[in-house]
Formats: structure tokens, C-alpha cells, sequence
């Protein structure tokens, strides 16, 4: 292998190295500096380390989403990629990263560390990160081919292939690809996804295959009106017609292009704007207000895409139409009839947003009640009478039939009305022009294909405003969502952010410090938690005990950074939350909460444990996730289920029992590796013996634990 060093980074210098790949990638980083990991993570290197260049990128205002590559996809990774990447290369002794800014056709641009960015072949970049991969059998290939007598200029593809054949599915490195964050403006995120240009290519390619069609039109149209119908004209005609078909295509793929990339952005901005929405604000909506939110959050993506690029076409043919009939025997009183129709159309558009608005509350109304009643059915067989379970009901339907007959009616006059009263208008103001015999039949026969041009557009505009209207009542649903993803992140420093995964107990230390809280919910005047104050040492274990609604639930949040204090100082190791993060606070303390506010995921049992750990995991992750299983008397079930650890569990998948469940998420906390776990209720489902053994294992695991029960 060639000396390529000069492409790579020391693990001394990735701040610098994630600072330059950023800003050649045209993201948008902060103006601070990220500094340099401390010189344990070097030596550890592993998942702190990992963790510290996640930690770096968010203290620059980016996200770096870590991801393992088996050797396939390093390959894969080196032969195309758009998004800068900063890359681990595989080997023994100091780590060294590759700053890989993108790679196409067959070569790759890379931020070297003085920092200049250099274009080198994709060849080089693969064999710097498969060397030491491949280096074990590229001799024992080399023998083979040599034996079986493959010609020379053969050796290096057929080696590649045995090599691809044996190691594709290795895991041999990790990657952070680097992007702008949710919160950033979607006019950043849509300029780095490049959608302004799958945007541009789909306009293009319509207007191109318009004139095409129009001219094609027009050719026929000289054919049939100058009585020249030979074969050339009508060869013309054929040909561009057929020209119009890939234009067509390319249009069609361009649009699909721009539709999932744009529906991508709207999707993460929304998935984080809700992880970000506070549990107050969202505590008072039942499941039901939830489910409606998820699907007008579908509704928003697809009508506004389809509704946004449908109607931006109605526009262009609009454009052409009007100019169609100026050229025609109406001249200015049809582009000015047009233009009043146009009025019209959105007038008619504003009308059926209306009452599509007040038709969907009452839908969403119906929907919240059902699930309502669907959820609290066992409630209602225990405590209401038979024959009030369905009070209301027919009213509520009345009043919902009664808003779609009054929906569908202006949906009605949008469909066929517009397009169709056109046509009627149009051709009644060719009239004065044709009675009085002025106009001939080239400019009457210009004025009807530009009736019929503007009745294709118009059929385009009125579907495009009813699913604009639709997404508009939609986004007034998730609009919430949307603006909670642009409250700042709270990142920390980064070397204090992150805490060695080699933690050494010191007694002596307080691993929590907390000092006159104060905090009341919002809504109400007097405090749930004043003046509380604690310490806990590493090595404690605390039982806290007390009235249900004391405020027990309410301290654990407050600790583990779930809710903020309304005054007080709360220190995790020394350090206040700004200085850590909150994922850094996260990290740090680790909560299995009350058992309805936690949860069972529809994945598998191992993806439910080790949620909060890397994934997918390691060998070594799943070896100690079996050992924290066993000692809480999960080996049983874990026996049991067909499929152990990949054995799908949750809603649709294997029934878990209560205190199953509330192991499960004991050995979740486990699995984290927090230097304080808080368990709320936990043992409350267990019997005597499974009791046993879940807390003979949490008091050997737990580097210091907080155990809330009632009396």
C-alpha cells in the first residue's frame, strides 16, 4: 500500500478535523473551537472516544450520527458517499481518523490535516481502511489464484472479489457521517441535501417536455390548417411527441427525488421537535389527541408535496395558456376573463379550507373519543351503566356527516365546476370574435387550444389547492411540534460531557449534590419540592419513601434532567447541567420510571435492553446483557422465547408479564453504565423471589443507587 498517512488525523486533533470537514462540506458550525480529547479517551479509545466526537459536534452546532461499517460498506463508503464523513481507521496502536468529504466516479475528496482538500482515487481511500483487514489473507489469496492460474491482468479484480466474498459482512470500522441538526433552518438543510437542484431539474425537464408537447401541436396544427399533410410534418409531429416520453420520465424522477427528500426533512424536524416537547405540555392530551397529531404529521408531508409541486406546475401552464390565448382571436379580454376565473378558483380554494378546517376538529374529536373509549374499556364495564356507553354518539356523527356533505360539496364545485365552467366561459367569449366574421380560422383555432391548455391547467390547480388546504389544517395540528425543534440544544463541554467507561469507585466523592430545589409545576402556585437538599456518595444506597403525590416521582426527574428546578443548584460530579449537557447529564444518571411512563417497544428483546447503549451492538454488549438477564431470573425467559434475544416483544409480538416487564427495564438502567440509577417502583411487581435476585443484582451493579417505594 502506498503512504497515504498524509491523508489522516491523530485522535489529538479531531476538533480541528471536525471543525475543516464541516466547513468544506458547506455546513454551518459555530464559531468556538471543539478542542481535543482528553488523553484517557485516546488511550481508551473505544465508545468514549465515540462518544467525545458526538459531544464535539454538537458543542459546534452539527450532528454526527455514528455508524458501524462492515467491510462491504467501507468499500461502499469510499466508491460513493455525498455526506462528509469522518471515518476511524481499523488498526493497532494510536487511532487515527480520515476526514472523507465525498466520493464519486471513482475518486474521493478528503480533508488532509493541512487542512487543504485533496481529490485522491476511491482505490486509495478503500485499501487505507481495509488494509489491515485484508492484510491476514491477501497472501493466501494471492497463492490461490497463482495455483488455479488466473491470468495477470485478472489478479486484482479476482482477488477484490474473494476478498469481498470472505470479509463483506466483518465489522472493521466506525463512521460519524456529519450534518445540521433538526433545529437548523429547513433552507440550510434543504440547500445541503441539494434539493434546490432536484427542484430546478424537474422544472426544467416540464417545461421542455410542455413545449415540446405544444410545439408538436402546432406542427399538426400548420399540417391540417395550410393543407400540407405530407410525411414530414407528420414525421416532425411523431418525433416530438416520442421526444416528450423521457422527458416525462426524467420529470417524474426528479419530482420522486425532490418529494423523499424534502418528506426526510419534514419527518426529523418533526420526530425531534416532539423528543423536545416538555412533559407538561403534552400531558393533559390523551392517546388519542397523540394519534391524531401522528396522522395530520403524514398529512402535512404528502398534501403539502404533492399539493406544492402540483400546483407549482398549474402556474407554468397557466403562464403558457394565458399567452396561448393573447396570441389568439380573443386577445386581452380572454387573458383578462382568465385572470378574473383565477381569482375565482382561489376564492372557491379559501372557502373549502374553512370548513375542511372545522370538518377535521370534529373528525379528530371523534377519533380522541374512540380511542379514549377503547382504552378506558375495562373502566366502563366496571363503573357506568350499560346503557350510557353510547351517549352522544348519534349526535356526534350527525354533526360530522353533516360537515362532509358541506366539504364534499365545495370539493365538488373545485373539481368539476372550475375546470368545466371554463370551458363553457372560454368558448362563450370566442363569440363576438366569430359572429362578426374579423377573426380567422388559424387565431379561432390558436383560441381553443389555449381554452383547452388552461382547462388542464385549471383541473391542476384546483386538485393542488385542495391538498394544500389540507396540509394547512394539518400543519395547525403539528405546527407545535415543528416550532419545538428549533429550541437550542443544550450541549456541553465536550471533554466534560463524556465520562471514561473505566470508572474507578471513590467513596469519597458526591456523585450527586443538591441544594434548596425549588420546583412547581406549571399551572399551579404552590411548589411541589422547596428547600429539598441531598448528597449522595458513590457507593450509597438510598431508599426514599413517602406519600404518593410527596413529590418523589417529581425529585427523580429533577435528577435525572428530564425537568429543570425552578431555583436551587443541582451539581452531578461537581459539574451544573451547562457545563455537561444534557445528554452529558443523561449519561450520568439513569432512571427505570413508574411503570406506566415506561415502555416496551415493538423490536426485539435485545434492541429493548440496550436502547440506550450503541447499537447495533457488539459481541461484548450482548454477553453482558445475558449476564444482567440471569442474575435478575431472566434466564428463564429468555429459554423460553423461540427466537431469545432477536424474539420480537411488545404490542404485536411476545407477550411480557408485569414483573417481566419491570425486570426488563431494571436491566435496561443496568446496561447504561450510569454512575447513579434511580429506580421508581421497580420492585413493586416482583414476587419474593424474583424480588431477591433483582436486588441482589442491582446493589452489585449500580455504582450508587436511589430506590423510590411507598411506605
Amino acid at each position: 500500500m502506498n503512504d497515504v498517512s498524509y491523508m489522516t488525523w491523530p485522535a489529538e486533533s479531531l476538533g480541528p478535523a471536525l471543525e475543516a470537514l464541516a466547513r468544506h462540506g458547506g455546513l454551518a458550525p459555530r464559531n468556538t473551537e471543539a478542542g481535543s480529547p482528553p488523553p484517557s479517551f485516546v488511550l481508551e479509545g473505544g465508545e468514549a472516544l465515540g462518544q467525545w466526537v458526538e459531544s464535539a459536534a454538537r458543542w459546534l452546532g452539527l450532528e454526527a450520527e455514528p455508524r458501524p461499517l462492515r467491510y462491504v460498506e467501507v468499500l461502499q463508503l469510499s466508491r460513493a458517499t455525498e455526506a462528509p464523513t469522518l471515518v476511524r481507521v481499523p488498526g493497532e496502536g494510536e487511532p487515527r481518523f480520515l476526514a472523507l468529504l465525498s466520493a464519486r466516479n471513482g475518486s474521493a475528496t478528503v480533508v488532509c490535516p493541512d487542512l487543504s482538500a485533496r481529490r485522491v482515487r476511491s482505490e486509495e481511500v478503500g485499501a487505507l481502511l481495509c488494509h489491515t483487514t485484508e492484510q491476514p489473507l491477501a497472501a493466501e489469496v494471492g497463492r490461490l489464484l497463482e495455483e488455479i492460474g488466473v491470468p495477470r491482468r485478472k489478479l486484482k479484480r479476482a482477488s477484490a472479489a474473494i476478498l469481498e466474498q470472505r470479509l463483506g459482512a466483518r465489522w472493521i470500522a466506525e463512521c460519524w457521517s456529519l450534518r445540521n441538526p433538526p433545529a437548523t433552518s429547513l433552507r440550510q438543510r434543504a440547500r445541503q441535501a441539494r434539493l434546490g437542484r432536484r427542484l430546478a431539474l424537474f422544472f426544467v425537464a416540464h417545461v421542455a417536455q410542455y413545449v415540446l408537447w405544444l410545439l408538436s401541436w402546432w406542427v399538426i396544427g400548420q399540417a391540417a390548417l395550410g393543407g400540407r399533410a405530407d410525411g414530414g410534418l407528420l414525421a416532425a409531429w411523431v418525433l416530438l411527441l416520442l421526444t416528450t416520453i423521457p422527458l416525462r420520465l426524467f420529470e417524474t424522477w426528479s419530482s420522486g427525488l425532490f418529494a423523499v427528500g424534502a418528506g426526510g426533512l419534514i419527518k426529523q424536524r418533526l420526530l425531534q421537535g416532539a423528543l423536545k416537547l416538555e412533559p407538561e405540555e403534552i400531558r393533559h392530551e390523551g392517546v388519542g389527541h397523540l394519534l391524531g397529531r401522528v396522522f395530520e404529521g403524514d398529512a402535512v408531508e404528502s398534501l403539502a408535496l404533492s399539493g406544492g409541486l402540483l400546483g407549482a406546475v398549474a402556474v407554468v401552464e397557466l403562464a403558457f395558456g394565458a399567452w396561448v390565448l393573447w396570441a389568439g382571436a380573443g386577445g386581452w379580454l380572454h387573458v383578462v376573463l382568465l385572470a378574473a376565473w383565477v381569482v375565482l378558483v382561489v376564492t372557491l380554494g379559501w372557502v373549502y379550507y374553512r370548513r375542511r378546517l372545522r370538518w377535521t376538529e370534529s373528525r379528530l374529536k371523534l377519533t380522541h373519543n374512540l380511542v379514549e373509549v377503547m382504552v378506558g374499556h375495562r373502566t366502563r364495564l366496571a363503573q357506568e351503566a350499560r346503557e350510557r356507553w353510547h351517549e352522544g354518539e348519534d349526535q356526534s356523527l350527525e354533526h360530522y356527516l353533516r360537515l362532509s356533505a358541506e366539504v364534499d360539496s365545495v370539493a365538488a364545485k373545485l373539481a368539476a365546476l372550475v375546470p368545466r365552467g371554463w370551458l363553457v366561459v372560454g368558448v362563450a367569449a370566442l363569440a363576438p370574435a366569430y359572429a362578426s366574421g374579423e377573426a380567422s380560422a388559424a387565431a379561432l383555432a390558436v383560441s381553443l387550444g389555449g381554452i383547452l391548455l388552461v382547462f388542464r391547467a385549471l383541473s391542476k390547480l384546483a386538485e393542488s389547492l385542495a391538498s394544500l388546504a389540507g396540509a394547512g389544517v394539518a400543519w395547525r395540528k403539528v405546527a407545535p411540534l415543528f416550532e419545538a425543534a428549533a429550541r437550542p440544544d443544550e450541549a456541553g463541554v465536550p471533554s466534560f460531557s463524556v465520562s471514561s467507561q473505566k470508572k474507578e469507585r471513590d467513596e469519597a466523592r458526591a456523585v450527586v449534590e443538591a441544594h434548596e430545589l425549588v420546583f412547581r409545576y406549571q399551572g399551579r402556585e404552590e411548589p411541589v419540592l422547596r428547600g429539598c437538599s441531598l448528597r449522595i456518595h458513590a457507593g450509597e444506597r438510598l431508599l426514599l419513601e413517602g406519600r404518593s403525590g410527596g413529590g418523589k416521582s417529581t425529585l427523580a426527574s429533577l435528577l435525572t434532567g428530564m425537568r429543570r428546578p425552578d431555583s436551587g443548584l443541582l451539581l452531578l460530579g461537581g459539574l451544573d447541567r451547562q457545563t455537561l449537557g444534557l445528554d452529558g447529564w443523561l449519561r450520568r444518571v439513569v432512571s427505570a420510571p413508574q411503570f406506566h411512563e415506561n415502555h416496551v417497544l415493538t423490536e426485539t428483546f435485545a434492541f429493548n435492553l440496550l436502547m440506550g447503549r450503541r447499537w447495533p451492538p457488539r459481541v461484548e454488549d450482548l454477553k453482558e446483557a445475558e449476564e444482567v438477564c440471569r442474575e435478575l431470573g431472566l434466564g428463564e425467559l429468555l429459554a423460553r422465547m423461540p427466537g431469545g434475544f432477536e424474539q420480537m416483544v411488545g404490542e404485536s409480538g411476545w407477550q411480557l408479564s408485569h414483573g417481566e416487564r419491570s425486570r426488563l427495564f431494571i436491566a435496561r438502567a443496568l446496561l447504561q453504565r450510569a454512575d447513579l440509577l434511580v429506580l421508581d417502583e421497580s420492585f413493586a411487581a416482583l414476587d419474593p423471589e424474583n424480588l431477591r435476585l433483582a436486588l441482589a443484582c442491582v446493589l452489585k451493579r449500580a455504582p450508587a443507587l436511589l430506590v423510590i417505594a411507598h411506605p
